[in-house]
């Protein structure tokens, strides 16, 4: 026997063909790609010097390595998070900054009134691959949304697209965003958010969002594109109001902020009913006020000038304010309340309450430190099983092939979860190790039923009965993560899903191939 003859069993070269679509989906087929360096684009701050330049969004569905890499700021190599927030700090207010990507290069005007400079782009280390790492590896906020009523399929649908835009609207990316489940039937909404802070995600996500403007309690228009066709993020009609601008006080300083709204002919026309009959106060302004409410809170009163008594006018201007212990301080907060509010009037209400169920936060330093634990972990076990395995059969044509399996195993898993856009979190790495694990008593019984025959008629009969008892096991153990699958409001469906497809994957494709290579050895 000849050890090419191996290479023309079919079961081994599916094995082989499915390797090289696992590495090629991990690492791409672009050799730029292979050892990338610098910062990748995570996010772009709304209304920010980078918004206004060009720069976009991450497309929810590029791989990472697709995604927009900085390579300098102004002629200076961005290689590292630091060097970026090196540069940014040394650019100076009210000048101008160029930014070269993958993509293009962009020019940049920085704030002429900030000590602090913040261009608006979110980066992270350029990935290295196509695996998606989740919160636990890489940082975030993990969030589960529990509706305070019973909905149906439809509603939460509708949740789940309106929770979509409205993160999309606030200029975040990296987002994953699904329906859950525990046993019982209870619905859930997951979200999970690289880069963002616990309480920006309790401002956003945990209210409903329902804005109305009302005059004398009777609701003129809504959020949503319903009744509001345009929400102005430009600089030239949003930001701090140059009219009441900033102002000091005992407890600390308060901005103003102002935005632009186009409303549709139907609340234009409910807003001129309901001005039509009120009387004008000797300073020119209606006897009534517009009133802002969200989520039943008053936001904010605006005076209605008496030209507006009973036209249909499409053009509003919305206002508002924050606080903070100093200027600067009251600066930001004015425009992450405009912000915000901006995108809940675009977006409009959510159809139901939703309650913050669970919600965990992991910064991405100690994702990072999970990280190498589990590479160390892994490695250990590796060792460990050429070490049993070795001390068992004493064999090197048993030992190398084994070990090779379960490498190839590996490869195909990440090259699944890479392919389908799967994260990995420490979940996800728990199921491997369970792969691992169960692929190393199937190989074990493979080789064992083989090394029991005595005879050459007998090899395929013992093979049979080998992968007849690999295929119970492997029925077993997926009856049981079908359940856990929907278990824990869907958080357990990273162990569950790995597990599955480690398991599928060995039975399959490598265990199979795994048996014909070691029957060519062993079958002299």
């Amino acid at each position: 026997m000849k050890y090419p003859d191996i290479l023309k069993n079919w079961k081994v070269v599916m094995l082989l063909i499915f390797m090289i679509f696992s590495v090629v989906s991990i690492f791409s087929l672009d050799p730029a790609n292979w050892s990338a360096e610098g910062v990748a684009l995570r996010s772009v701050v709304p209304n920010s010097s980078a918004s206004k330049a060009g720069f976009e969004n991450p497309n929810p569905q590029s791989t990472p390595l697709q995604k927009e890499r900085l390579l300098s700021i102004n002629g200076k190599t961005i290689n590292s998070v630091e060097d970026y927030f090196s540069e940014q700090n040394a650019l100076l207010p009210n000048s101008t900054a160029t930014i070269k990507t993958t993509f293009q290069t962009y020019t940049l005007f920085t704030p002429a009134d900030e000590s602090n400079i913040d261009l608006g782009l979110r980066i992270y280390k350029a990935p290295s691959s196509n695996i998606r790492k989740g919160l636990d590896l890489e940082g975030g906020t993990r969030v589960l949304l529990e509706p305070q009523k019973a909905v149906s399929e439809d509603d939460l649908q509708l949740t789940i697209d309106n929770l979509r835009e409205r993160l999309n609207v606030y200029g975040l990316s990296d987002v994953i965003i699904r329906p859950a489940a525990d046993l019982s039937g209870k619905d859930f909404i997951l979200i999970e958010i690289a880069g963002v802070t616990e309480e920006e995600v309790k401002e956003l996500l945990a209210k409903q969002g329902k804005f109305e403007a009302k005059i004398a309690n009777e609701v003129v228009f809504s959020g949503g594109k319903k009744d509001i066709t345009y929400v102005c993020r430009s600089a030239n009609c949003a930001g701090i109001d140059p009219q009441r601008g900033c102002s000091d006080s005992a407890d600390g300083s308060a901005c103003a902020f102002f935005f632009s709204i186009t409303l549709s002919p139907d609340a234009a026309k409910k807003h001129a009913v309901a001005t039509r009959s009120l009387s004008v106060e000797p300073d020119g302004y209606l006897s009534e006020e517009l009133v802002l409410f969200l989520d039943d809170g008053e936001v904010d009163r605006l005076r209605i000038a008496q030209g507006l008594k009973g036209r249909e006018e499409t053009q509003f201007q919305i206002t508002g304010s924050g606080v903070g212990i100093t200027m600067e301080d009251a600066r930001i907060n004015a425009l992450a309340n405009m912000n915000k509010l901006q995108t809940i009037i675009k977006t409009g209400s959510l159809p139901v309450k939703l309650d913050i169920a669970k919600l965990d936060t992991i910064s991405p330093t100690l994702g990072a430190q999970f990280l190498d634990n589990i590479l160390l972990v892994g490695a250990l076990v590796i060792l460990a099983v050429i070490c049993v395995v070795g001390a068992r059969y004493r064999k090197l044509k048993i030992v190398v092939p084994m070990v090779l399996t379960l490498l190839a195993e590996l490869v195909l898993i990440l090259g699944f979860a890479s392919q389908f856009k799967w994260q990995l979190d420490l979940a996800g790495i728990a199921g491997i190790l369970i792969v691992v694990g169960t692929g190393v008593d199937h190989l074990i019984i493979i080789t064992d039923e083989i090394l029991r025959g005595e005879h050459i008629s007998d090899w395929k009969i013992r093979i049979k009965n080998a992968m007849f008892i690999v295929i119970g096991a492997y029925l077993t153990t997926l009856v049981g993560m079908i359940v856990l699958f929907w278990a824990g409001a869907g958080l357990l469906k990273g162990f569950a899903l790995t597990t599955i497809a480690g398991i599928s994957i060995g039975v399959l494709i490598a265990r199979p191939a795994y048996a014909a290579v070691i029957e060519k050895l062993l079958n002299k």
